[in-house]
């Protein structure tokens, strides 16, 4: 699917190791309406440092990003680094250095090659017109078995628009705006001030609704570029085309947070957690991430046992509003216990057959209100130590 307007690019400049494609450039010819929501943790990558203070005008142009060193944890040198590759990058395009987006991921506390780098950016802005999208997906993988993208096309005012997502991320996964990167670009012209708002919702209901292990990164970046090359009539709040465009949205978003978790380090099940009957919808997001966090339910799924006393126990300690007497269970369609009593021997079975399967569903009701949220998780596998007890050599 074509975007128009954009253009990518990709080389090898060798960062952590040869061999493969590592340096990113998603170009847009004209400057787009932007937005971007970052990681919340304290300690911020510099890259994600300086791209908060170039996108503050709602604006950008370029994005460079690297795999395989975070520039995380690097001090001034490292800021120093973000900040010199978007000038170099901004005077190769011809654009303002504060047009471009740096983002990273890879290894935290290494200082990075600045030097591969900047022997790299003539390469990268030459070989624009030959990319695609799904290159740069590619190049942003680290953990990652797969790379992850969507596409989806959507109309305003009779003209076709195109919205395109990228996305990394397999290990320390459980954004709050792991590493996780997600890089969305449409050709549609959006409103600023809709385009912040529906944006942020949709991160909200994808990449803030899945947990892997629930680690934050330092370089957690989601970002949106819209150039209005489609032509269309802006897209503003209240109006059909605007619900169209966010719905359009909200599907490209959740469709890469899913794949993210579908390629969680070690993963065998995709999981979705439900949860209802919440006194707000805050607490039920609450039971859903302790549930969906909680080592010993994740181990559980990989065990294919059904074992939802561990559920019960981690709504218990979520900081949820419970009354025990009144939670309810199921398994897909299983009900595994009822007003906080279980449902029985059958119903083991059946909910172990359930769980045998690659994807289920985790229903719980806390039968206070009204309040719901919905989550998605992996499971917890040997294989995940193992990636993660050697991820730097």
């Amino acid at each position: 699917m074509t975007v128009r307007g954009f253009s990518f690019s990709t080389v090898e400049a060798a960062i952590k190791k040869p061999g493969r494609k590592d340096l990113g450039l998603i170009f847009s010819t004209v400057p787009a309406t932007a937005s971007a929501v970052f990681t919340t943790s304290s300690v911020k990558a510099a890259p994600v440092l300086v791209s908060r203070e170039h996108i503050a005008n709602g604006t950008a142009q370029a994005l460079i990003v690297n795999s395989g060193n975070a520039n995380a944890c690097t001090g001034e040198p490292g800021i120093a680094v973000a900040q010199e590759t978007a000038r170099l990058v901004a005077l190769a395009l011809g654009i303002e250095s504060t047009a471009v987006q740096v983002c990273s991921t890879g290894v935290i506390g290494v200082q990075m090659p600045f030097e591969r780098i900047q022997a790299s950016i003539p390469k990268l802005v030459e070989g624009l017109s030959t990319g695609a999208l799904a290159d740069v997906a590619d190049a942003i993988m680290t953990t990652d078995t797969f790379a992850k993208m969507e596409t989806m096309r959507g109309e305003a005012g009779g003209v076709d628009y195109s919205v395109a997502g990228i996305a990394k991320g397999a290990g320390m996964i459980m954004p709050n705006m792991a590493t996780m990167l997600s890089f969305i670009i449409t050709d549609a012209a959006v409103e600023q001030n809709f385009l912040q708002q529906t944006f942020r919702r949709a991160v909200d209901a994808s990449f803030n609704a899945i947990t892997v292990d629930g680690d934050m990164s330092t370089n957690d970046t989601c970002l949106i570029m819209a150039n209005g090359m489609a032509g269309n009539p802006i897209i503003g709040e209240g109006s059909a085309e605007g619900y169209a465009f966010s719905v359009t949205l909200n599907a490209v978003l959740l469709s890469l947070a899913k794949q993210i978790v579908k390629d969680g380090e070690g993963a065998t099940k995709f999981v979705e957690i439900r949860v209802t009957g919440a006194s707000n919808d805050a607490d039920a997001k609450r039971a859903a991430l302790a549930i969906g966090n909680s080592s010993l339910v994740k181990t559980a799924f990989f065990g294919q046992d059904a074992n939802w006393g561990r559920i019960f126990a981690a709504v218990g300690y979520s900081g949820a509003e419970v009354d025990q007497t009144r939670l309810s269970l199921s398994f897909d369609d299983v009900c595994m216990a009822r007003n906080g009593i279980f449902a029985g021997d059958d119903a083991e079975a059946r909910g172990t057959a359930v769980l045998r399967q690659k994807e289920f569903t985790v229903s719980v009701d806390l039968g206070i209100g009204s309040g719901t949220a919905t989550i998605y998780t992996s499971d917890l596998t040997h294989e995940y130590v193992s990636i993660n007890a050697d991820y730097r050599s």
